[in-house]
């Protein structure tokens, strides 16, 4: 930690004590999604030997917003470590990402945060390395399955999201023995909704993207539609408890519309 760091950090506690006094609860969002941006950014600012130390760093943070959400009862989070996407990118890259969720996988149902949460993964599960996908496993197995919901997105991809929502819709008319010329009066929004990966799940009312990148790059294209958003500049392995803070501040003070 930088001198720096230490003469501001009672600064921004006070800051944090500010913010969460100012918190109006009852219009905290139901539903957050995460996109968890800029690890290997935040390596080469910070002069990391590797990537290897900003993921772990950034899955350092994750626990700790886990904690953050706890703190306020936020009943559903939704995040987004691993697009599909990403999945093209170089086994230098990869592997050493994979070992890093992995670690985060296996300890993740024993972070303090994590108590009374029940905790789904979300996306082309079957693409990731067996040892991975076992993780993954155990984790959903081992979570505790109380009220407050987490939803972790890996190897996820949006547009992914609507075909195989679609191809489940049309196979459940099929096996209902719905004709194939009577099938588009059985579809609608409310139907493709429920085939959806979170069709257990409100849609997210607010999405928080770090890095600075104002993107959803594909992030529950579906659910999102009248999301708020929130960019922050700052790297995810760098997102403070007090970003997150004015987050929902800033989310509180929005009067949302819904399209109308």
């Amino acid at each position: 930690m930088s001198l720096r760091d230490v003469l501001t950090r009672p600064l921004y506690r006070a800051y944090e004590r500010r913010l969460l006094a100012g918190l109006d609860r009852e219009r905290l969002p139901q539903h957050i999604g995460v996109i968890h941006d800029g690890h290997r950014r935040f390596s080469r600012a910070h002069g990391l030997p590797d990537y290897t130390a900003g993921y772990r760093a950034g899955m350092d943070k994750f626990v700790e917003f886990i904690d953050w959400c706890g703190e306020l009862d936020v009943p559903a989070v939704t995040c987004w470590l691993l697009s599909k996407e990403n999945l093209s990118r170089p086994a230098s890259e990869l592997v050493p990402y994979f070992d890093v969720l992995g670690g985060l996988f296996d300890r993740l149902p024993d972070a303090p945060g994590a108590a009374g949460v029940r905790i789904k993964a979300i996306g082309s599960l079957d693409l990731l390395p067996d040892d991975l996908q076992a993780s993954v496993e155990r984790m959903v197995e081992r979570s505790n399955g109380g009220g407050r919901r987490l939803t972790i997105a890996v190897a996820y991809a949006g547009r992914q999201e609507i075909v195989d929502a679609c191809r489940d819709l049309v196979g459940d008319l099929a096996e209902r023995g719905v004709p194939a010329g009577e099938m588009a009066g059985h579809i609608d929004a409310d139907a493709l909704a429920a085939h959806l990966y979170t069709a257990d799940l409100p849609d997210p009312d607010l999405v928080i993207r770090t890095s600075g990148e104002s993107r959803l790059s594909g992030f529950l294209l579906w659910q999102a539609a009248y999301a708020e958003y929130s960019f922050a500049d700052v790297y995810w392995p760098a997102f403070r408890r007090v970003d997150f803070l004015r987050a929902l501040r800033d989310f509180t003070h929005r009067q949302r519309r819904f399209g109308q």
